[in-house]
C-alpha cells in the first residue's frame, strides 16, 4: 500500500494503484456517519485550533510550502472517496480554494473541481456547498452576511451546525487573506499538499467509522499538543541526526502518564476525566515558567495558551529548543523514580507538615502538602491572569525538583536543612517574591535557592532576591548552628511558631531559651497579649509614611506578623525590647497572669491620677477594634493622645474614628467625618490633645472648650473618656 503526496486541485484527477488495480478518484463525499463541520465552532479551543491552521496555510501561501499529516479514505467502485480521517482539513481547503476562485476571478473551469466535493450528513450542508460554488461574494463586508442574505439561503439553514461553521471559516479565511495576492497561483503550484492513503474494499462499517473517527469526539487540546511537540522535535532531530522525539514520546506515553495517573481528576472513579492530560499540561506551563525565568523574563509578559508557550520555547527553529527539551525531561524525569519513596506524595510528606516535627518544613494549612499535586491541579485559570498556583508555591517546588535532579550531589540531611532555609526566605520575601515587569526578581530568587540547595550558603553576589533581612538572618543561623548543633531542634521549634514563620529576630538568637516562653505568652488570648505587651511599654511601630503606625490586633494575625517581621518599619528594636521584658518577667503565662498585669498598670494609673494614653489603649476596648492594628496620627509633630483607629489596612474610611469619641458616646460619632466628630442637633464636639472643642454646625464657631487637665510631663491627669461623658450628659440635660 503506497502514500502519494497531493494537493486539493490535483487529488481529483489523480490515478491510483491498488493491489494491482487502476482507477481514479474524481468525488469526495463526508459521509452521513461522519460528524459536522468543527474548525468555525465558536469556543477557545476551536478559536485557536482555527488560527493556528489558517496561520500554517497563510504561512504556506507567502512563504514556505507546507504538507499536512494523512487523509485516509475508502474509495468506491465509482472513484468517490468518503474520507475517514481529514475530513476538517479537507473541508477547510474546500472553502480556501473557493476563496481564492471567487477573490481572484478565476476562470470556471479552473475550479470546476470543487463541484466534486460534497456533504452526505444533511441535504443542507450538500445543498449549500452546490450553492455556495456558484456564488462570487462581493468581499465588501462580511462574506456570511452576503450568503445569508442571498434568496438561495433559506434561514433555518443557520441551524445546521456544518453550515454555521463553513460561515465563520469563509470569515476568517477572508480576515487572514484578505490582503494576500496571487493565492490561486500558489495553490496550483502546490504550497499546501497532503499524504493521501487510499482504503479499498474494506466493507467500512459505521461501527468501524465510529472505532477510527471517534464521532463527536474530536482530538482533545493535548492530543494536538503532543502532536505539535513531537512534530517540532522531529523537525530537529532531522537537523541533528538524534531520535529525540521517540524518547519523549515513549515519556509522555508510559512513564510520565505512570506519574501523573494518581493525579488524574478522575481518579475517584469519573470514567468521563479519566485522563491527565490537564494534570500534564499544567505542569508543562510550570516548566515554562521556569525557563522563562531562567532567561530573566517574567512570564506575564507571554500568553498563556499551550501552543503559544510550546512554539516560544520549543520551536525548532530555536537554538535555545535542545536546552529547553532537556529542561522539560529532567523536571518529569525527577519524579518518575525518588530513592527510597513510592511516590512524590509519600516523599513530599516525608519532610513537610503542618504543624512542628523534628525534620520537617512547616505548610501553610491552606495549602496541600504534596505541591506537586497542587501544582497540576491549580496552576493558573484559563486566561492566565489569575494565578491559582502561587509564585511563593512555585518557588519552593522548584527548589524540591532541584534536589530530585541532584540526589547524587545532595544528601538527604543535607536537604532537609536547606529546604528548611528556602522555605524560611520564602515565608519572609512576601514583597520580594514578584515578577511583575517592573519588578521581576524571580530570575534571581531562582539562582538563590539554586546556591542554597546545591551548596547550603547563602550566595551574597545576587542582588535583588530575597528580603535582605531575612537573608542575613538565615546566613546568621547557619553559623550559630555550626558553632552550636545542640541547640538546633530549639531553634527550628522557635521558628516553626506560628507568629514567627522562620523569621526569629523579634526573640534573637542570644534568647533562644525563651522558645518555651513565647509558645506559652501566644497560648493566651491575644487582645490579653496585646494589652499586657502595652503595660510593659509603648510597643507600636511608625511605617515609612510617618502617619500610620503598626499595632496588634485581637483577630487577625497580619498584624502581628507586621510588628514581629523585621521591615523599613521604626521602631522593631522597641518592640523586640518589649516583648523581651514581658518574657523575661515569667517562666509561664496564662490568660490569668496577663490580667494580672493589666490590671496592676491600670490600676496604678487611676490611683495616681496619672493617664498616659496607654492606660487608654488597656482599659478601653474602642483603641483595639481587632482589624489591621493600624492607627494614625497625621499631625507634622505627632501629639501623643491624637491617635485615630483605622478599619483599613492603609487608608482612612467612614469607619475610621477618634476612640475617645466613640467611647464616650458612640451613638453620636458622625461616620461623614470619618470618626471625628460627635454630632449633635446644634453642636459639634472635636478632639486635641489637650482640649475637646464645641463649635456650631452652622457656621463653626466655637461655644466651648473643655480642658482636660495634664501635669507637666504632658499626661492627663483626668480620665478624658469619663470627663467628655460627664460634659455631654450636662449638655444634654441643659
Amino acid at each position: 500500500m503506497s502514500t502519494v503526496l497531493h494537493s486539493f486541485i490535483d487529488i481529483f484527477e489523480t490515478e491510483i494503484m491498488e493491489d494491482n488495480e487502476t482507477f481514479q478518484l474524481n468525488r469526495i463525499a463526508i459521509p452521513m456517519i461522519q460528524r459536522d463541520y468543527a474548525q468555525g465552532r465558536l469556543d477557545d479551543d476551536v478559536n485557536r485550533v482555527r488560527s493556528r491552521f489558517l496561520t500554517s496555510l497563510y504561512h504556506a501561501i507567502v512563504n514556505e510550502p507546507i504538507t499536512l499529516d494523512f487523509v485516509y479514505g475508502d474509495i468506491d467502485d465509482k472513484g468517490t472517496m468518503n474520507p475517514l480521517d481529514g475530513q476538517q482539513r479537507l473541508t477547510t481547503l474546500f472553502l480556501l480554494h473557493w476563496y481564492a476562485a471567487k477573490k481572484e476571478k478565476i476562470s470556471e473551469e479552473k475550479y470546476e473541481f470543487l463541484k466534486r466535493f460534497s456533504y452526505e450528513t444533511r441535504y443542507s450542508a450538500r445543498y449549500f456547498c452546490e450553492e455556495l460554488i456558484n456564488f462570487s461574494p462581493t468581499f465588501e463586508g462580511h462574506i456570511s452576511d452576503e450568503i445569508i442574505n442571498q434568496a438561495w439561503f433559506p434561514l433555518d439553514w443557520k441551524k445546521d451546525p456544518t453550515i454555521r461553521s463553513m460561515l465563520v471559516m469563509l470569515d476568517a479565511i477572508d480576515e487572514r487573506f484578505r490582503d494576500v495576492p496571487d493565492i490561486w497561483r500558489r495553490l496550483e503550484a502546490g504550497a499546501i499538499t497532503f499524504y493521501f492513503l487510499p482504503i479499498r474494499d474494506m466493507g467500512l462499517s459505521d461501527e468501524l467509522y465510529i472505532k477510527m473517527n471517534s464521532r463527536g469526539k474530536p482530538l482533545t487540546q493535548f492530543e494536538h499538543f503532543k502532536a505539535e511537540l513531537e512534530r517540532e522535535i522531529r523537525i530537529l532531530d532531522e537537523k541533528n541526526g538524534q531520535d529525540v522525539a521517540s524518547r519523549i514520546s515513549a515519556s509522555i506515553d508510559k512513564k510520565w502518564t505512570d506519574l501523573l495517573w494518581n493525579y488524574r481528576n478522575g481518579h475517584s472513579g469519573d470514567a468521563d476525566d479519566d485522563v491527565i492530560d490537564d494534570e500534564f499540561l499544567r505542569y508543562f506551563k510550570f516548566i515554562c515558567d521556569v525557563i522563562c525565568y531562567r532567561s530573566g523574563k517574567s512570564p506575564q509578559s507571554y500568553n498563556n495558551d499551550v501552543f503559544e508557550l510550546l512554539q516560544l520555547y520549543f520551536s525548532a527553529e530555536d537554538e535555545s529548543t535542545p536546552d529547553h527539551i532537556a529542561t522539560l525531561e529532567s523536571f518529569f524525569n525527577c519524579w518518575c523514580d525518588i530513592d527510597g519513596y513510592d511516590s512524590p506524595t509519600v516523599f513530599l510528606e516525608s519532610f513537610m507538615s503542618y504543624q512542628h516535627e523534628p525534620g520537617k518544613i512547616i505548610v501553610d494549612s491552606r495549602n496541600k502538602i504534596d505541591i506537586f499535586e497542587d501544582c497540576i491541579h491549580a496552576y493558573s485559570d484559563k486566561s492566565g491572569r489569575i494565578r491559582l498556583f502561587p509564585l511563593n508555591r512555585i518557588v519552593l517546588l522548584y527548589a524540591i525538583t532541584m534536589y530530585l535532579q541532584n540526589q547524587s550531589k545532595v544528601s538527604r540531611e543535607d536537604f532537609v536543612r536547606r529546604i528548611r532555609i528556602v522555605n524560611n526566605l520564602i515565608q519572609n520575601s512576601e514583597d520580594e517574591i514578584s515578577d511583575r515587569l517592573d519588578r521581576n526578581r524571580i530570575p534571581a530568587i531562582l539562582q538563590e535557592v539554586d546556591a542554597i540547595i546545591l551548596t547550603g550558603e547563602i550566595d551574597e553576589t545576587i542582588e535583588n532576591n530575597f528580603n535582605v533581612n531575612q537573608l542575613q538572618e538565615e546566613k546568621d543561623k547557619i553559623t550559630f548552628l555550626a558553632e552550636n548543633p545542640e541547640k538546633t531542634e530549639l531553634l527550628f521549634r522557635l521558628e516553626d511558631h506560628d507568629m514567627l514563620r522562620g523569621q526569629i529576630s523579634i526573640i534573637g538568637l542570644e534568647h533562644l531559651d525563651y522558645e518555651s516562653r513565647f509558645a506559652s505568652l501566644f497560648s493566651c488570648d491575644w487582645d490579653k497579649i496585646d494589652c499586657a505587651l502595652m503595660a510593659t511599654g509603648d510597643y507600636g511601630q511608625q511605617e515609612r509614611n510617618k502617619w500610620r503606625y503598626q499595632y496588634a490586633s485581637k483577630g487577625l494575625q497580619q498584624a502581628w506578623n507586621g510588628l514581629f517581621h523585621k521591615s523599613a518599619n521604626i521602631g522593631f528594636e522597641k518592640t523586640k525590647n518589649i516583648l523581651l521584658q514581658l518574657l523575661a518577667s515569667r517562666e509561664a503565662f496564662d490568660n490569668l497572669v496577663l490580667d494580672e498585669i493589666i490590671f496592676s498598670f491600670i490600676s496604678e494609673c487611676e490611683n495616681e491620677d496619672v493617664f498616659p494614653w496607654r492606660y487608654y489603649y488597656m482599659k478601653y476596648p474602642a483603641f483595639r477594634p481587632g482589624s489591621y492594628g493600624k492607627l494614625s496620627n497625621d499631625k507634622e509633630s505627632p501629639e501623643p493622645y491624637m491617635f485615630s483607629v483605622m478599619q483599613t489596612k492603609s487608608q482612612w474610611s467612614q469607619n475610621t474614628y477618634m476612640p475617645y469619641l466613640k467611647e464616650a458616646d458612640d451613638a453620636h460619632l458622625s461616620r461623614d467625618s470619618m470618626g471625628q466628630r460627635l454630632v449633635y442637633q446644634d453642636v459639634y464636639i472635636t478632639c486635641q490633645n489637650s482640649a475637646y472643642l464645641v463649635r456650631r454646625n452652622e457656621d463653626d464657631s466655637e461655644v466651648d472648650r473643655i480642658e482636660i487637665p495634664q501635669d507637666q510631663e504632658n499626661f492627663d491627669t483626668e480620665d478624658r473618656i469619663i470627663r467628655l461623658k460627664n460634659y455631654i450628659r450636662s449638655m444634654v440635660t441643659h
